[in-house]
């Protein structure tokens, strides 16, 4: 793409939306070397960004949506981009990026608002599709000349560019990672993002592992930790960090144990590109299924409760996750 030096990503959602994301960035580079991608993120995911090595540069929205109309297009002018991808759609951005001119301005045809913002408009559907999610951003890449999809073996390769800066973590929490058989960080909650397993039996596992010598960490915001702190174990190797740790740190931490066990959330996938053992509890229901939303990396393990579950097939509200037994999961960390 010779008229194409600077592009920018757009992806102002979570960490898992934005780690399905990254793979994009280095198919990009893959293909056309030359051009500089910029990603578009929240202030919060930027540590994800950075890991990342085929982003070469990393603008925060967050501080953008702050400004006033006129610095806006400034400073999107700034970057000096010739083509933008909506992966995440914005009508806010969408309308930044006309106004600032940039050349090719791509999103899916299924926003109306795109109609207006975008000049490239991919149609594709994600809702009833069999590709994985990471798969289907792929499909935004066709206006570029990439008409293929990448297999997912093929995109979970692209995981290996993801590299862990030193970090400090808190020394309690090193120490026990040091001293510990293995250690395994329980992930319970999801803000809303996914069926969860119940905290009841993230509590009995940490007490099985326990018994083994297996050190727990449990990860989490202050506000999720809020919801089930008073429940975690007094254990010496049982150790609550909700609301500690940044999310540079948590990166850390998550880099250093040997398993992590969540639904299909943001430490899920971090986990999945750090190659650790991540065990994804997963509802079979559609669309939130693993085969859309599994985590990638050589060491991610699904487990779903019946992957025949009628009610799931049926797309009837149903909690299967809950059924998923705790032996099921010590099973596979000892």
């Amino acid at each position: 793409m010779k008229h194409i030096k600077r592009l920018i990503i757009s992806r102002t959602d979570s960490i898992g939306d934005v780690m399905l994301t990254l793979p994009m960035c280095a198919w990009i580079k893959s293909n056309y070397p030359e051009i500089s991608v910029v990603f578009l993120g929240k202030t919060y995911t930027e540590p994800i960004v950075k890991s990342y090595t085929c982003v070469d540069e990393f603008v925060d929205w967050d501080e953008i949506r702050a400004l006033n109309d006129k610095q806006q297009v400034d400073v999107f002018r700034k970057i000096n981009a010739e083509a933008i991808i909506h992966v995440f759609p914005n009508k806010e951005i969408g309308k930044l990026a006309r106004k600032s001119k940039i050349a090719l301005r791509i999103g899916t045809s299924h926003r109306l608002h795109h109609f207006f913002t975008c000049n490239e408009r991919v149609s594709f559907t994600r809702k009833g599709s069999e590709l994985h999610e990471a798969q289907l951003n792929h499909e935004l890449l066709r206006p570029l000349g990439l008409k293929s999809i990448p297999s997912l073996g093929e995109i979970e390769l692209l995981t290996k560019h993801f590299i862990v800066e030193a970090e400090d973590i808190p020394s309690k929490i090193n120490k026990t990672i040091e001293t510990a058989v293995k250690t395994v960080i329980l992930h319970p909650k999801s803000q809303g993002s996914a069926k969860e397993w119940p905290i009841g039996k993230y509590i009995e596992l940490a007490n099985v592992l326990a018994k083994q010598n297996i050190a727990v960490l449990f990860t989490g915001t202050d506000k999720e930790g809020a919801l089930f702190r008073d429940q975690i174990p007094n254990h010496p190797i049982i150790v609550d960090t909700t609301g500690t740790l940044s999310l540079s740190q948590l990166i850390k931490v998550i880099s250093k144990v040997d398993y992590l066990v969540a639904c299909s959330t943001g430490p899920l996938h971090i986990a999945g590109y750090l190659g650790i053992g991540a065990v994804g509890l997963y509802s079979p229901k559609r669309p939130i299924h693993p085969g859309r939303w599994r985590a990638l990396g050589k060491n991610v393990q699904v487990i779903v409760n019946d992957p025949h579950c009628e009610p799931c097939a049926n797309k009837k509200d149903c909690n299967c996750v809950s059924e998923i037994s705790v032996n099921r999961i010590s099973e596979i960390i000892q």
